[in-house]
């Protein structure tokens, strides 16, 4: 079993986009995969087709209880069924928020999701975590949680510059709490190849870190098909399955699994 973290401090690089069309690749391979919605705002849990606010629980629940210790909820609990046999989801919504300031007083707080995953390891062949746009205990919990860490990285100037701020937090976590942290590659995401500007900055993102971190092959253009998937509650891979961007996450999917095997 694999637990991945798809996180970027940068909102708007395609993590959610990322996590659920990777979803939907492995579970094409036959593996079975629980998706983890771990950001306020509620994206992934959205793009899925639930609504937020009508949950009656969440991971929320579940953090807290492990916080509280009075084992009243367990991520069996509060796990849903995406209506795909091998992919599961534990949802969202704004309570999440709240969670920055109860893991703050937390004993060993950065482990609070590691110990919620606990339960359910051998239930999956992945676990994908959706992170918020933030360095925080949130995201701070998910990668002391992961065996890896995926980074969609936009192919624009000022999203390759943040990168760097990424990486320290991740040697951190690694040299401070998580010692099998991994990188698991980075993924150029809203790609276009047509225009000098997206070519130069997946270039100079592969001399500057391409010697240390792995650069998927895959990279993910530019398209409304990504923008028309969530409001139908589908993947890219379902909404449009013979498209480029459907490819894409394909051959993605192919390297991930490349990787464990």
């Amino acid at each position: 079993m694999s637990v991945i973290c798809i996180a970027n401090q940068k909102g708007g690089v395609g993590k959610t986009t990322t996590a659920a069309a990777l979803a939907e690749g492995l579970s094409e391979h036959k593996k079975r995969v629980l998706l983890i919605d771990w950001d306020p705002q509620a994206s992934l849990t959205i793009s899925l087709g639930f609504n937020p606010d009508s949950l009656k629980l969440t991971g929320y629940d579940v953090l807290t209880s492990i916080i509280r210790n009075n084992g009243r909820y367990s991520l069996r609990d509060v796990t849903l069924n995406t209506g795909k046999p091998d992919i599961d989801l534990v949802p969202a919504n704004v309570e999440l928020s709240q969670a920055q300031l109860d893991l703050v007083n937390a004993f060993t707080r950065e482990l609070v999701l590691k110990e919620m995953l606990q339960s359910v390891r051998n239930d999956y062949d992945y676990i994908l975590l959706d992170c918020l746009p933030s360095l925080g205990l949130l995201t701070i919990n998910a990668l002391s949680a992961s065996d890896s860490v995926l980074i969609p990285l936009q192919a624009d100037f000022l999203a390759m510059k943040g990168l760097a701020m990424l990486l320290t937090t991740i040697i951190t976590v690694k040299e401070k709490i998580n010692p099998s942290l991994e990188i698991l590659g980075i993924l150029f995401t809203m790609t276009n190849s047509r225009t000098l500007h997206s070519r130069e900055v997946m270039e100079v993102t592969k001399k500057a870190f391409g010697d240390r971190i792995r650069v998927f092959d895959a990279s993910i253009p530019t398209s409304v098909r990504f923008k028309e998937a969530p409001a139908a509650g589908m993947s890219i891979l379902n909404y449009a399955p013979n498209s480029e961007g459907a490819d894409a996450y394909r051959l993605l999917t192919k390297e991930v699994l490349h990787e464990k095997s």
